[in-house]
């Protein structure tokens, strides 16, 4: 029989997060109970609740960067036991048959795309997925990570199942590493962990922002320089030098600025969403450096595994402020002010505590 949960919940666009009282699905014989710990706060989360994207199902309990403990599995899951410290990205399902699935990309699915965390076609319950906001939740096993990070590191790794995928997958995808000169776009949620990832993956790493105020930061970061975007006279500085961009960043803007830094045969790849196109990029910057602009979503779960093991064995982790389940709203209109260094994660103890 389904069991009680405790989250807090968006039940309009209009509306604030409250607290909110539903069902969780008991643990079927591939599935894994989950306590949950901590749970960072996406932007995407923001926008599905604020239903900027379309398609958001209310109520709508976000969140997809999700640590908690083992409570129980069932009978066919034989690696992970009660006790057990593990995560939950932005899938829980997909339809495992497709070329995509077979191949380990569960992110690009192509028989019924990937279940989100959150605002997805429940599976089994019927009606649609809720997230991490809540006290707990049933995960199906092929979907569930192993957390190796210390304790104390916890609540710094939630943000890593969503931002820290996200920008280690194209790095990964592009074979980024020593002797690679790269970029990266931002120094938001994502774009903090993409200096972290990329340093650690020993390229030289360069940060792109358009605030002068954060050059101590993008260093301290791991950036091994700081280039503020909106001084033509640093840009130019930078033309036809970066084997790699990393584009972080979620608003619509010029591309071309970044286009003209790469070298010949150099990439640029975009993981924000913005809510408008970007203007149109001129075909040029590409055709006559033989130039790639390209685009990236999340990880496949073995991936986000691997992504997961690199950071616990390089010591990394996201910049988090974290905050209790009642600063929910707060917290997002702070987010939208860019009012966080760098991620806000919710710890969801006294959602446990009843």
């Amino acid at each position: 029989m389904p069991s009680a949960a405790s989250g807090y919940a968006a039940h309009s666009a209009q509306t604030p997060l409250a607290p909110f009282s539903f069902e969780r699905r008991d643990p079927g014989p591939r599935d894994v109970a989950i306590d949950i710990l901590f749970c960072g706060v996406c932007h995407s989360d923001l926008h599905t609740a604020r239903s900027e994207w379309d398609g958001t199902l209310f109520p709508c309990v976000p969140g997809h960067e999700i640590v908690g403990r083992v409570t129980a599995v069932g009978g066919e899951v034989a690696d992970l036991s009660p006790g057990d410290t593990v995560g939950v990205g932005c899938m829980v399902d997909s339809c495992r048959t497709c070329a995509s699935c077979r191949d380990g990309e569960e992110q690009y699915c192509e028989g019924t795309g990937f279940v989100g965390t959150y605002n997805g076609d429940d599976p089994v319950m019927g009606g649609h997925t809720l997230g991490g906001y809540s006290d707990r939740i049933v995960v199906d096993r092929d979907f569930v990570l192993r957390v190796r990070h210390d304790e104390a590191d916890l609540a710094a790794v939630a943000p890593l199942l969503c931002a820290g995928i996200t920008t280690y997958s194209p790095l990964r995808h592009w074979k980024v590493g020593p002797g690679h000169k790269v970029g990266v776009v931002g120094l938001g949620g994502l774009g903090h962990m993409g200096v972290k990832i990329a340093r650690a993956m020993g390229a030289e790493v360069v940060a792109f922002t358009t605030s002068p105020g954060k050059r101590d930061d993008a260093l301290r970061l791991g950036a091994h320089d700081v280039v503020v975007s909106k001084d033509a006279e640093q840009m130019a500085a930078q033309a036809n030098s970066f084997d790699f961009i990393l584009n972080t960043v979620a608003a619509s803007h010029d591309l071309d600025r970044f286009m003209r830094l790469l070298k010949r045969d150099g990439t640029m790849t975009l993981v924000g969403v913005p809510a408008t196109p970007h203007p149109s990029p001129a075909i040029g910057e590409l055709v006559f450096r033989r130039r790639q602009l390209a685009g990236s979503l999340i990880g496949g779960i073995a991936e986000t595994q691997e992504m997961l093991d690199f950071c616990r064995e390089y010591g990394l982790t996201a910049d988090v402020e974290v905050i209790a389940p009642d600063r929910i709203n707060e917290a997002f209109d702070r987010m939208e002010r860019g009012d966080v260094k760098y991620r806000f994660v919710i710890d969801m103890a006294p959602l446990r505590a009843g």
